[in-house]
């Protein structure tokens, strides 16, 4: 019973977007400049996690390796 009252819904949905008449209407200067703030800010916020996230897999590495080496300049000291 659910699954049909979603099946509907989405079908009038689907249905109000494909029979929607030509729209007299324009976006504002304000509108573009908005959504290229929210562009630039998307991508500088990724390139900015991508940093966050590369410098926990370095640190990972080389805690890793530097362990390995850590114990092998033990075993030849003594």
């Amino acid at each position: 019973m659910k699954h049909k009252a979603l099946m509907w819904s989405f079908s009038l949905i689907a249905l109000t977007f494909v029979l929607v008449r030509d729209a007299c209407a324009y976006i504002d200067p304000g509108t573009g400049s908005y959504i290229f703030q929210i562009l630039i800010a998307s991508v500088l916020g990724g390139l900015f996690a991508l940093k966050i996230f590369w410098k926990n897999i370095k640190a990972a590495l080389t805690r890793k390796s530097s362990t390995g080496e850590g114990q092998e300049d033990d075993k030849q000291q003594q």
